[in-house]
C-alpha cells in the first residue's frame, strides 16, 4: 500500500491528462454558443411585442455579422449532435481493439484542425452546419472510449474520483465562455476558433507523450502501483478482448434505466449548455462580456463540486456507510433531481436576473455529482464492457440532443418572451426529474452476470 502516498502516481497523472481532455472536448463543442451572439445582428424589438429585449440592453458593435433568425441561429448550435450519437458505440469499440490513446486522442485532435477552418467558411450558414456535424462526428468518440481505460487502471474504489476527472469539460466551459468573450471583444470573432483550436493541438502533444492504455505499456509505472491497480481489478477485468455480449447489453434493465435517466437529465444540461448566453443577453440585457462570465462560472463551480463530491462517494463505499446502489442513487438525486429542480427555478426569474443566474448556476453545479452517479454506474455494471455501455447510452442520449434546440427554437423563434422562455426551461427541469425518479426505483449498481462469461 506504500505505493498510494507516491506524490505523483501514474494515476494521478492520467487524471490531469483526462481532465484536460475532457476540458479541450468541451471547449471545442461550446466555443460557437457564446460566439455566436457576436456573429448575428441582435434582434429588435418588434411592433407587435412578440421580441422583448431589456431596455438596459448593450451590444458591441462587431463586423461580419450574419442575419440569421432563432432558428438558424438553432440549426447551427444543433447540428453538432446531428452525428455525434453515430460514433458512440464505434468509440468504445475502437478503443477496446485499438486503444484509448488513439481514439481519445484524435476524437480532440481532428475536431481542433476543423476548427481553424471555421471563421474562413461560416460566411455561408451551411458550410458552417457542415463543419458542425463533423466536428461532432468525431469528438463523439471521446467519452465512451475512456471508460475503457477507466475499467484498465482505476480500482473500484476510486472510480467515482477518477470519473470526476471526466467533469473537466466543466471547466472546459467555464474557460470558454469568458475566454471567447475577452478575444471577441479584442480581437474577433474569428479569432476564438483560430485559439481554442490551438490549445487542442497543444494538449495532443502532451497526450502522446505521457498517456498509456494500461498500466503495463506504461514505461515509468512503479512496480508497486502496477500490482496494486492489477490485483485491485483482477476480479472485475479480463485481459484479453471478450466478445460483446450485445444480446444481454441490449435487454439489460439496469443499462436502459441508466439510459432513461441520461436522456432526462442531458435534456436540461443541453439546454443550459447551449442556451443560456442567449438567455442572459436577450431577456435580461447582459452585454458579452458579462454573459460570458456569467454562463462560464458555474461550470468551474460544476467541476469542484464533482471532485469532491466524487470523494464523498467513494468514502461511503469505502468505509460501508452505504451499497455501492444506495450511494449511485444519492447522486443522482443530488446530479439530477437537484438540477430539475434549479432548473424549474430559473423559469420563474424571467423578471430577476439575479435570481436567474443563482438558480441557473446551482443547476449546472449540482449536475456534477453525475461523476458518482450514472457515469461511474455504467463502469459498475460491467467493467468489461464499459466503454460499450457508455458507447450505447451515449447513442441513444445523443441522438436525442437536437432535440432541446429545436425545441427551444420552435418555443422562441420571433418570440423572444419571459413566458416562452419559462415554457423552456419547465420542460427541461421536468425531464430532469422524471429521469431521477426511474433511477430512484429501478436503478442497481450490482455487476451483471454477463460481464464474465463469454457468449
Amino acid at each position: 500500500m506504500a505505493e498510494r502516498r507516491e506524490l505523483f502516481t501514474c494515476r494521478g497523472v492520467l487524471w490531469y491528462l483526462v481532465f484536460c481532455g475532457f476540458a479541450i472536448n468541451y471547449m471545442l463543442r461550446l466555443n460557437l454558443h457564446l460566439t455566436i451572439v457576436s456573429m448575428v445582428i441582435p434582434p429588435e424589438t418588434s411592433a407587435n411585442g412578440m421580441t422583448t429585449i431589456s431596455p438596459n440592453i448593450s451590444i458591441l458593435e462587431y463586423k461580419d455579422r450574419f442575419a440569421w433568425n432563432e432558428n438558424e441561429q438553432n440549426l447551427a448550435l444543433g447540428s453538432y449532435f446531428w452525428l455525434h450519437w453515430t460514433t458512440q458505440i464505434p468509440g468504445g469499440f475502437l478503443a477496446r481493439h485499438y486503444g484509448t490513446k488513439i481514439v481519445f486522442g484524435m476524437g480532440n485532435l481532428l475536431p481542433a484542425i476543423i476548427g481553424f477552418i471555421i471563421p474562413i467558411a461560416t460566411y455561408q450558414l451551411y458550410v458552417l452546419v457542415v463543419l458542425r456535424i463533423l466536428q461532432g462526428f468525431f469528438a463523439g468518440v471521446v467519452w465512451p472510449s475512456m471508460h475503457n481505460m477507466t475499467a484498465k487502471w482505476i480500482p473500484p474504489n476510486e472510480r467515482s474520483r477518477f470519473v470526476s476527472s471526466y467533469l473537466g469539460g466543466s471547466v472546459g466551459a467555464a474557460i470558454t465562455y469568458p475566454l471567447c468573450a475577452i478575444i471577441i471583444k479584442g480581437l474577433n470573432w474569428g479569432a476564438t476558433f483560430h485559439i481554442t483550436s490551438l490549445i487542442g493541438v497543444i494538449w495532443y502533444c502532451f497526450w502522446f507523450f505521457f498517456a498509456f492504455d494500461t498500466p503495463q505499456q506504461h514505461p515509468r509505472i512503479s512496480d508497486e502501483e502496477k500490482k496494486y491497480i492489477l490485483d485491485s481489478i483482477a476480479d472485475s477485468v479480463d485481459e484479453e478482448v471478450k466478445k460483446v455480449p450485445w444480446k444481454s447489453i441490449l435487454t439489460s434493465i439496469p443499462v436502459w434505466v441508466v439510459i432513461i435517466s441520461q436522456t432526462g437529465g442531458g435534456w436540461a444540461l443541453f439546454t443550459l449548455l447551449t442556451h443560456v448566453p442567449t438567455y442572459f443577453s436577450v431577456i435580461h440585457g447582459w452585454n458579452i462580456t458579462m454573459t460570458g462570465i456569467i454562463s462560464g462560472a458555474p461550470h468551474l463551480l460544476r467541476m469542484l463540486f464533482s471532485y469532491y463530491y466524487s470523494v464523498f462517494s467513494d468514502w461511503l463505499i469505502t468505509n460501508k456507510k452505504m451499497s455501492v446502489t444506495n450511494t449511485r442513487k444519492l447522486a443522482v438525486f443530488v446530479s439530477l433531481g437537484m438540477q430539475g429542480i434549479f432548473v424549474c427555478l430559473l423559469s420563474f426569474c424571467g423578471y430577476y436576473p439575479v435570481l436567474a443566474a443563482i438558480f441557473m448556476t446551482s443547476g449546472v453545479t449540482v449536475n456534477g455529482a453525475l461523476s458518482a452517479g450514472t457515469l461511474a454506474t455504467l463502469v459498475d455494471l460491467s467493467p468489461n464492457f464499459a466503454s460499450i455501455n457508455l458507447g450505447f447510452s451515449g447513442m441513444i442520449v445523443l441522438s436525442l440532443a437536437f432535440v432541446p434546440p429545436i425545441v427551444t427554437g420552435f418555443l422562441t423563434v420571433n418570440k423572444q418572451t419571459v413566458l416562452q422562455w419559462q415554457k423552456v426551461f419547465l420542460i427541461s427541469g421536468g425531464a430532469s426529474v422524471l429521469g431521477t425518479i426511474v433511477f430512484l426505483i429501478f436503478g442497481t449498481a450490482e455487476e451483471q452476470p454477463w460481464n464474465k462469461y463469454d457468449v
